[in-house]
């Protein structure tokens, strides 16, 4: 029976076992999958078990396995608590992922350093993409990010905490001699044979693409062809202009040269985005954060519907408490 079973044993095998399927564990982790196999098969050795069932094309857990799973989420989400609690938080600064300086996020992180003293340190991170955020917010190296709660697989949302801040408009961006261009909004059925750009080819982001496949559906629009991941405005800015795209956007975006933002209308398509960050986390910036959501969801209406018609898939909707 073993008496000392390393967290690391553990946060591994509830990976696996969220997932079932290696690589993708490994890199929620971000380790490589030979090291994760090797810790399963310590964990396995120390408690005399076997606690997966592998085939050339699945994982699956054995009983044990499914005895275990409960037990190892209970003794990690209370390790994360007690690294919080005595980690020294109002000294540790807290990291941020806001995406871009401009929009919800960094509309919220602004109004949280307005209420924390000098010395809480609210560090933001201009990385977009809550799928690729979520693997380093469970491993403690990103303390909150925004987006699409909805959009990750329900074992990486069990340990993660969400707090819902705004149904954020979308939005067109198209260049300027675009026949649409002139509109001030669009109407939804106007896009209808129109190929835009909606992050297809960033795993990081696939939360959002997942959300443009929906809302296209039936409607004759397409997706971009995937492409690899654009890191930073001035790189989005320069592919997107070269190749022409147009782009599924939110109401508040970054300035393109050469392009006009346009809102979509008849319905308004709304995208949920919600502030994350890792269960058992204990911090006055988190705190200050919450409270900035608070606050300007409050005075911006961020969580009210549109009065006109919208559009918000139902899983969303349920998880935005908008059901």
């Amino acid at each position: 029976m073993p008496y000392d079973i390393e967290p690391r044993l553990l946060r591994a095998f509830v990976a696996v076992a969220e997932e079932l399927h290696f690589t993708r564990a490994a890199q929620r982790l971000y380790v490589a999958q030979q090291a994760l196999s090797r810790d399963i098969r310590r964990l396995e050795r120390e408690l005399g078990a076997g606690l997966f069932v592998r085939t050339t094309r699945q994982v699956g857990l054995t009983v044990e396995g499914e005895r275990l799973l409960p037990y190892a989420r209970r003794v990690l989400s209370a390790q994360d608590e007690l690294t919080a609690a005595f980690r020294g938080d109002a000294e540790r600064p807290l990291l941020v992922d806001v995406g871009v300086p401009i929009g919800t996020a960094y509309r919220v992180l602004e109004e949280a350093r307005a209420r924390v003293p000098e010395s809480c340190e609210l560090v933001a991170r201009f990385h977009s993409g809550l799928t690729g955020a979520a693997g380093e917010l469970a491993a403690g190296r990103l303390d909150v990010s925004f987006g699409r709660f909805a959009g990750l697989p329900p074992g990486v949302r069990a340990g993660l905490a969400h707090q819902p801040v705004r149904l954020e408009p979308m939005a067109v961006l198209l260049r300027e001699d675009h026949p649409l261009a002139a509109r001030p909004a669009v109407p939804l059925a106007e896009l209808a044979g129109e190929t835009l750009y909606a992050g297809a080819g960033n795993a990081g982001t696939a939360e959002w693409t997942d959300l443009a496949a929906r809302l296209f559906e039936g409607r004759g629009m397409e997706i971009t062809a995937p492409f690899p991941e654009i890191e930073g405005s001035e790189e989005f800015i320069r592919v997107v202009r070269k190749r022409g795209w147009s782009v599924l956007a939110s109401v508040e975006f970054i300035e393109v040269p050469g392009m006009v933002l346009r809102p979509v209308v008849d319905p308004v398509p709304l995208s949920p985005v919600s502030m994350v960050w890792r269960r058992g986390l204990r911090h006055p910036g988190l705190e200050a954060l919450r409270a900035a959501v608070g606050k300007l969801g409050e005075r911006s209406g961020w969580l009210a519907l549109p009065r006109e018609g919208w559009w918000l898939p139902e899983e969303d909707a349920v998880v935005m408490e908008k059901r």
